[in-house]
């Protein structure tokens, strides 16, 4: 049996005026995932259980299976296995965003998309910085970079994603809770660094959103988790551009397959991935795709750019890996958002996103085309939604 998961980060939306009352994912021409809901089944599926902030990191271990109440500590430390970054018991790891704040206002908490090149001699400053203190910054990919905080003790301040701020005042969105002040202390340091940068004034310049700030976030310590094949049976390779699906993948002890253009952004190289997944068939029972445009697009609150990533996804993705499965004698493929992302609010919601599955053993039950409102009336809800992987797998 060989098994093909595709997850298109963010896609699932509300109904837009601007669609005709149609939700992005409903708009889009995507014949291949249609034709899996069609002739298979599809449904909604609970990712974000009610104690948790909707987002990737919670929703994406939902789905490989994992339930977020035992296995999760934190967004950071997944990032941080995928770099390799060695971690204390004592050491406490953020996410560290480059961002954008203006009169107290999160206008951009991407800083303008700032280039890999830009970022990489930020970080090296801010490493300079706080070269003899505790502090340590690991560069990332373009605006989502890492940042270890030594000796942490019991530190257990709360912190808000920024992207769950667009646009909206910071003030009561700062890190607050124990040793809140070393936290925000960090930050103001790092302002220091920042202003006045020659990076930030040659972005000013161009007419580019500076990174003014360090928004520190989704931190959490080092955790072990079992490996996927030990539980499942199923060896798997995954190919993502983004650090937090290759940590988590890597964690669970997946292959990680690179594509060197793939971006995380909505320039990615579709058809590359598609390509890689494809080949990969051959060597893997399980072959993971991950994509990041929709979710990007979606913060943006940019629905046509929503629309064109959805179609590279189903065009180039999904299509190839469907054709391919469809010689072989035993398959599955399963296309699952995490969560939505709906440009209307440019916001991550916890509304549980629609899957659609076909292949080997699946039953069609309801012919019509994949989207939020067909799954709905499917009447298939998995809830919890780390069982979704049992329900995939099964024979």
């Amino acid at each position: 049996m060989k098994y093909a998961m595709i997850l298109p980060d963010g896609a699932a939306d509300e109904p837009l005026d601007e669609l005709n009352g149609q939700t992005v994912l409903e708009a889009a021409k995507t014949p291949h995932m249609d034709w899996i809901a069609i002739n298979g089944r599809q449904g909604r599926i609970v990712t974000v259980p009610k104690a948790f902030l909707p987002g990737s990191d919670v929703a994406t271990l939902s789905v490989l299976g994992y339930d977020p109440a035992t296995c999760y500590t934190g967004r950071a430390p997944l990032e941080a296995f995928a770099q390799r970054i060695a971690l204390g018991p004592d050491d406490v790891v953020f996410r560290c965003n480059f961002v954008t704040i203006d009169e107290g206002i999160m206008r951009d908490f991407t800083a303008g998309h700032i280039s890999q090149p830009e970022a990489s001699r930020l970080i090296n400053d801010l490493n300079d910085h706080f070269s003899q203190e505790p502090v340590e910054f690991f560069e990332g990919v373009q605006y989502r970079h890492l940042m270890v905080l030594r000796d942490a003790g019991e530190l257990a301040c709360k912190c808000t994603p920024p992207h769950d701020i667009p646009d909206q005042p910071i003030a009561g969105c700062l890190p607050h809770g124990d040793q809140e002040e070393r936290v925000l202390h960090i930050m103001t340091r790092a302002e220091e660094v920042l202003n006045g940068h020659e990076v930030n004034a040659v972005r000013c310049e161009l007419g580019d959103n500076p990174a003014t700030h360090i928004w520190l976030w989704g931190q959490g310590r080092t955790k072990t988790l079992p490996l996927f094949a030990d539980r499942f049976g199923v060896q798997g390779a995954a190919i993502a551009a983004v650090d937090l699906i290759r940590g988590i993948t890597a964690l669970l002890g997946f292959e990680r397959i690179d594509v060197p253009t793939a971006t995380g952004y909505l320039d990615t190289d579709y058809v590359a991935k598609g390509k890689a997944a494809v080949k990969a068939l051959d060597l893997f029972e399980l072959v993971l795709v991950h994509i990041e445009a929709p979710d990007e697009a979606g913060h943006l609150g940019d629905y046509v750019e929503k629309m064109k990533a959805i179609e590279q996804i189903d065009l180039h993705i999904v299509g190839p890996l469907l054709d391919k499965m469809r010689t072989m004698e035993e398959w599955k493929i399963i296309v699952v958002p995490d969560h939505p992302t709906p440009v209307s609010t440019r916001m991550h919601t916890r509304t549980p996103p629609p899957f659609c599955l076909a292949g080997t053993g699946v039953e069609t039950v309801m012919r019509k085309p994949y989207g939020e409102r067909n799954a709905a009336q499917s009447g298939l809800l998995i809830d919890p939604g780390y069982e979704m992987m049992e329900f995939f797998l099964r024979r």
